[in-house]
C-alpha cells in the first residue's frame, strides 16, 4: 500500500485538467512536435460536504507509469496497486466549487524527467489549507506529459545527456563543486562558472519552462477568476529545475511574491539580478553546495532549510511510493512531508494571504533552518566538511553571512 498522507486542512480538495493548444513554437532540439502545448492539473478547495458520494481521482495512469519506469529506472508497481484499489489520490475530479468564495494562488512546477503530479501531496495539502495550486507540466522534458485530448508525451529522446555537454566532463565537474567549501559567495561563483561551460542547454531551458508557466496562468486568469484571488498576487514553488523556475520567476516578474525552490540548483543567467521577494531555499545534505545562488544578492529575507538524511527524489511523492533509501533517503516519509508542508504554508501565510507576521520556522531533528537578512554583511560561512553545529553532521558550524540559527 502507498502510504498518501492525509490532508490536514479545513477543505476537503477538488481537482481538474486543461491543456493549452496553441501557436508557440517548439524549441527543444530534436523534438518531434512543432508546437509546445501546455498541461496543467488545479488543485481547489471544497466544503467537505460537497464531496460525499463522490469518486476520488486516480493517482496515475499506465502511460504515466511507463514513463516514471524509465525515468528513475526503478519498477512502477502500477497493476498491483491497480488491482489492490490503491491508485487513487485525495482529490476529486471536478468537485463542486466552494461558491463565493476565492482563494490565493499558488504555482508548482515539476522537476527534470518528473511529471505534473509528482508533488501530489503537497499540492492537496496546500489547497486543504485554503489555496488553489496551479501545478505545470513541461512537455517532451517530463517523464510523462498526459493531455486532456487523450494523447500524451514521453520524454524526448537524447535530451538525457544534454544536461552536461560534453556529459562525463560535466557530471564529474558538478560532482566536484557539491564536494567543496567555501563561503556561500565562492560557491554561487564556482556552480556559476561551472553552469556556463557545461550546462548551456540546460540554462536554456528555463526561459521556455517560465513561458509555460505564464500560459498556464493567463489560462487560469480568464477561466477560474471566479475561484482565484490574484489581487493577493501569486506564490510559486517547484522541485530540483522546476525550482530554478520558481527563482527565475520570482526574479523576473513583479506578480509573484514569494517563492521557494525545492533542491533544485539555480540554473539560468541571473547576473546582474537582486532577489527582492521572500524566498525559501530548501535542500538536501548532498546537494546544499551547489544551491547557495538564493542566499546572496537579496533585498528581501531568505531562509535556508536543510533537510537531514534526504535524496533528491525524497521530496517528492516518491518518499511515499517507493521504499528505496539511495533515491529518497532515510528520512520519515511522513516527517519529510510535514516539514516541506510547514515550510510551504509559513512563507505562503506569511507573504501570500498576510494571515501572519513573519514565518514561524525553526530547526528540529529533521531540519537545520538558518535566515539570511538583506543587508551587505561580509561574514562568510563553509560547507562540505567547513561546514559546522547542526547543518551537516560530524562538522564544525562558522556564522555564516547574515545567517541566523533558528
Amino acid at each position: 500500500m502507498m502510504q498518501r498522507p492525509v490532508p490536514t486542512g479545513e477543505y476537503a480538495v477538488g481537482t481538474l485538467t486543461f491543456t493549452i493548444y496553441h501557436d508557440r513554437e517548439e524549441t527543444l532540439p530534436g523534438s518531434p512536435e512543432t508546437k509546445r502545448n501546455v498541461a496543467a492539473r488545479i488543485y481547489y478547495p471544497v466544503q467537505k460536504e460537497s464531496v460525499h458520494g463522490l469518486h476520488k481521482a486516480r493517482y496515475m495512469s499506465k502511460e504515466m507509469a511507463k514513463g516514471l519506469a524509465r525515468s528513475v529506472h526503478a519498477p512502477i508497481p502500477y497493476e498491483k496497486r491497480e488491482k489492490a484499489g490503491d491508485n487513487i489520490s485525495d482529490c476529486y475530479p471536478d468537485a463542486p466549487y466552494a461558491e463565493g468564495k476565492r482563494f490565493p494562488l499558488i504555482v508548482y512546477n515539476h522537476g527534470y524527467f518528473s511529471y505534473r503530479e509528482s508533488n501530489s501531496f503537497l499540492c492537496i495539502e496546500l489547497a486543504s489549507q485554503g489555496y488553489v495550486v496551479l501545478s505545470v507540466a513541461h512537455s517532451l522534458e517530463a517523464a510523462c506529459t498526459e493531455f486532456d485530448d487523450g494523447t500524451y508525451l514521453y520524454t524526448a529522446k537524447g535530451i538525457a545527456k544534454k544536461q552536461y555537454e560534453p556529459y562525463f566532463r560535466g557530471m564529474m565537474a558538478a560532482y566536484r563543486l557539491i564536494k567543496s567549501k567555501g563561503s556561500e559567495q565562492e560557491l554561487a561563483k564556482r556552480f556559476d562558472e561551472m553552469q556556463k561551460q557545461y550546462c548551456r542547454f540546460i540554462i536554456s531551458r528555463i526561459p521556455e519552462w517560465e513561458k509555460d508557466t505564464l500560459s498556464a496562468i493567463h489560462y487560469a486568469r480568464g477561466h477560474f477568476a471566479d475561484r482565484i484571488d490574484f489581487d493577493m498576487g501569486i506564490g510559486i514553488t517547484g522541485h530540483s529545475i522546476g525550482g530554478a523556475v520558481a527563482y527565475a520567476l520570482c526574479l523576473d516578474v513583479p506578480e509573484f511574491t514569494c517563492g521557494i525552490n525545492i533542491d533544485g540548483a539555480l540554473f539560468g543567467d541571473h547576473n546582474g539580478k537582486i532577489l527582492d521577494r521572500p524566498f525559501i531555499q530548501i535542500s538536501c545534505e548532498d546537494n546544499a553546495p551547489a544551491e547557495t545562488g538564493s542566499l546572496v544578492d537579496h533585498s528581501k529575507p531568505v531562509w535556508h532549510v536543510v533537510f537531514r538524511k534526504m535524496k533528491h527524489l525524497g521530496f517528492t511523492d516518491f518518499k511515499h511510493m517507493m521504499k528505496i533509501k539511495m533515491l529518497s533517503g532515510s528520512l520519515d516519509a511522513d516527517v519529510m512531508h510535514e516539514n516541506l508542508c510547514k515550510c510551504h504554508l509559513e512563507l505562503f501565510d506569511t507573504y501570500l494571504r498576510k494571515t501572519k507576521d513573519r514565518p514561524e520556522l525553526t530547526s528540529n531533528n529533521a531540519v537545520t533552518v538558518k535566515e539570511y537578512a538583506p543587508d551587505t554583511s561580509e561574514k562568510k560561512w563553509s560547507l562540505g566538511d567547513g561546514v559546522s553545529g547542526p547543518l551537516f553532521e560530524n562538522s564544525e558550524y562558522s556564522d555564516p553571512r547574515n545567517g541566523t540559527d533558528i
